[in-house]
């Protein structure tokens, strides 16, 4: 498993030139819980800049995610198709999009659960969506299914507000059955989406999840949740709300997300108070950078040596440097937060903001994994003298997230095509000669 983020050294866990001391202490040591799991709605990303007439025509509401039957879906693609306006054509789907990204970071084996078509052919969506995901992805729990996956029209206009129109396909078929218990509980985390659970008569999407999710909490595997709406949290917040509370270790969303879910606009504030829900949160605010927050032990709290942040809540940076922890496993919690700004003030055009929110938290799975594999192979190491949940300081995650999602706002697809570079362009060479 490669490093996470980049560093001056070891820029990679020893695996096969390891110290001959450890090794003797390791020998038959059998690494087990350093994989990411994962639950998505398998589909595929059509990109295209349209008019206001064709979201009419339509109706499909200006900014919204609506649901459209396979037959609209047909006429609409081979609309645009015909027309020429399809810009882009991508694998997919929030969680799809982090566990890739995962993957592509850590050169590391992640699971998915979802459903893939049965018969597919040379260019087809699902052919496309195969094409599109790393080789460390493994997809042998993915359930058969007769039918197409799901499409998920991503259409620009020319003010450049997103309307999207989802058709499912089979995409929410999957079953119970094909949620492998063993999987679930000998990973690192499970990461789902709020998608999962809006789902029409006679899909079982939403039972399987929750069959993951009860899995997952039976063996005390922490359950990672992304909103990937509003619109959707929007509906009924105090279910999101108990859900998170019963279910959920960490929650990962946008300042839009967390007003829907939390009714504060403030992204400082909401992250405190989304902390009486679960343990740790990641949220992403646009152009104001990205924040971490969670729990650390009292007695283990790390104070900054950068400088202090004014906020809603005043010098809230000041212990950013601890390690996240389970809120449980502190005897005094703290409530602890990171802030950054986007890196190198943000691309000088993004080209892409469908995908940033999932680059940020592949790179907070890849820390947290990566804790679970280096106390695995080194538990005598300095860095386990307590149980922590990441590998890194929160101030540590923000910078690594940050870094992560600026190289998909810096490009079309809304999945990483490589890892980060082994040396910044933006760092003068004697930085790497110190």
């Amino acid at each position: 498993m490669k490093f996470p983020g980049q560093r001056k050294s070891k820029h990679y866990f020893p695996v096969n030139d390891r110290d001959p001391l450890l090794a003797q202490l390791n020998t038959q040591r059998k690494v087990s819980r350093c994989y990411i799991s994962g639950i998505d709605q398998i589909l595929v990303d059509i990109e295209a800049k349209i008019s206001d007439e064709l979201l009419e025509r339509y109706n499909l509401p200006k900014g919204n995610s609506t649901l459209i039957d396979d037959d609209v879906a047909y006429q609409l693609y081979t609309e645009i198709s015909q027309q020429g306006l399809i810009s882009h054509q991508f694998a997919g789907g929030t969680i799809g999009n982090t566990i890739h990204n995962y993957s592509t970071l850590a050169d590391s084996k992640s699971v998915l659960f979802g459903v893939m078509s049965n018969d597919i052919e040379v260019g087809s969506y699902s052919y496309r969506y195969l094409c599109n995901t790393s080789s460390k992805v493994d997809l042998d729990y993915l359930q058969p299914v007769d039918g197409p996956i799901g499409r998920c029209f991503t259409l620009i206009d020319q003010t450049g507000e997103r309307t999207f129109a989802i058709s499912k396909g089979s995409m929410d078929k999957l079953t119970p059955d094909y949620i492998d218990k063993s999987v679930i509980q000998n990973s690192s985390a499970l990461a789902i989406t709020a998608y999962l659970m809006r789902t029409a008569d006679g899909d079982t999407m939403k039972e399987a999840a929750m069959v993951a999710v009860d899995h997952a909490n039976e063996a005390g595997v922490p359950v990672v949740l992304t909103l990937g709406t509003r619109f959707l949290i929007e509906q009924d917040p105090q279910w999101w709300r108990d859900f998170i509370r019963e279910k959920v270790s960490i929650l990962a969303m946008n300042e839009e997300e967390a007003e829907a879910l939390i009714g504060i606009s403030d992204p400082l504030l909401a992250c405190e108070a989304a902390l009486d829900l679960c343990d740790m949160v990641l949220l992403t605010a646009g152009p104001h950078g990205l924040y971490t927050a969670g729990y650390a032990e009292d007695s283990e709290k790390r104070k900054t040596s950068h400088p202090l942040l004014p906020g809603a809540i005043p010098e809230f940076n000041q212990f950013e440097f601890s390690k996240p922890k389970l809120k449980s496993q502190c005897e005094k919690a703290i409530k602890v937060y990171s802030h950054i700004s986007p890196y190198m003030g943000g691309p000088t055009k993004i080209r892409n903001t469908n995908g940033a929110g999932d680059a940020a938290l592949a790179a907070l799975l890849h820390d947290l994994a990566s804790n679970s594999y280096h106390r695995e192979i080194i538990p005598g190491s300095s860095k386990h003298m307590t149980v922590d949940l990441c590998y890194s300081s929160f101030s540590q995650i923000c910078k690594y997230a940050n870094r992560v999602a600026y190289e998909v706002l810096d490009q079309h697809s809304p999945r990483l095509s490589r890892g980060l570079p082994e040396r910044e362009d933006s760092l003068e060479e004697s930085y790497w000669e110190r």
